[in-house]
């Protein structure tokens, strides 16, 4: 069977979509602002580059068509910086056409990457998912098992279509690929096993963090804390001051990131989050070490 069948009737089991029946959580609220701020910046952007585009327009109308600059003449000057001013407002329409596209884009992939951790319904939703993965797969086995069989095409049609295919899958699935396969193919098969298995070793993550009762204890090093919080699900490094550069950029480099909201370099509660900050307390000791052995090597060549 062809890969378009397989994943039209694996959409319609898989997607862990909020039930309509009940209001949103806090999760799905925070996503739902994030996704407002980024269409509402979107229009910030739009309507800048429509400014900056009017300004260019407005100043390019007054130069005559054709006019060249005038090397030499007392104008020169002037006049090319002009023009640069419009280049320049040129520029930044384009820019922020691009940064409003961008914008967009994100607005429409909030909440699509999947069931995340921070969500306070994600064993639900997880357990949905596996059980509409496993019932495709008895279904997936069972069609197998009717094509197989020495019936008429019609006869098999109408058994897949009580299997709840429709009649165009049904159809699609008597139907050969390019290497001869009809049905669902081993990898179909495969690949959802494999999402299966995925899905319970993020259900049994989820309930270890559960059954968890402490937050483990804080790494305090000479001008920066790392602490895990489990309510928030984040690994946050905390420095009293602003760090330097080379340190913002090691951080970032390792997946680290800033959140203003949290005033600290932030991470996921994970497996790899843990074992990064486990590296960032040993790199930020060693730098605190070598800073402090250049303070003392300057104070004593003075």
């Amino acid at each position: 069977m062809e890969g378009d069948a397989v994943s039209e009737e694996q959409k319609t089991l898989f997607d862990a979509q909020p039930d309509e029946n009940r209001p949103p959580n806090v999760y799905e609220l925070r996503q739902e602002r994030r996704r407002e701020r980024l269409l509402d910046a979107a229009e910030r952007a739009k309507q800048s580059a429509e400014d900056h585009r009017q300004t260019a327009d407005r100043m390019a109308s007054v130069i005559p068509f054709g006019q060249p600059i005038l090397i030499g003449h007392y104008s020169e000057g002037p006049d090319r910086r002009y023009r640069a001013r419009i280049h320049g407002h040129m520029g930044k329409w384009i820019a922020e056409t691009h940064r409003a596209e961008e914008l967009e884009q994100k607005a429409a992939s909030v909440g699509k990457g999947g069931v995340s951790s921070d969500d306070p319904d994600a064993m639900g939703k997880l357990q949905k998912q596996l059980a509409g993965l496993e019932a495709l797969q008895e279904r997936m086995k069972a069609a197998n098992k009717i094509i197989r069989q020495s019936l008429t095409d019609e006869q098999k049609v109408e058994q897949l279509e009580a299997l709840g295919l429709s009649r165009a899958h049904a159809w699609q699935a008597l139907k050969p690929d390019f290497c001869g396969r009809v049905g669902f193919p081993d990898y179909a098969l495969q690949n959802n096993s494999s999402n299966m298995r995925r899905i319970r070793q993020r259900i049994e993550q989820l309930e270890q963090r559960g059954q968890q009762t402490a937050d483990p204890q804080p790494i305090t090093g000479e001008g920066f804390q790392i602490t895990e919080g489990s309510a928030d699900n984040r690994i946050l490094i905390t420095f009293p001051n602003k760090p330097p550069q080379v340190t913002r950029e090691m951080l970032r480099r390792n997946g680290w990131k800033w959140s203003p909201t949290r005033t600290a370099w932030v991470r996921m509660a994970t497996d790899a989050g843990r074992v990064s900050a486990q590296y960032m307390a040993q790199r930020l000791a060693a730098v605190s070490r070598e800073s402090q052995q250049t303070d003392f090597d300057n104070d004593s060549g003075k």
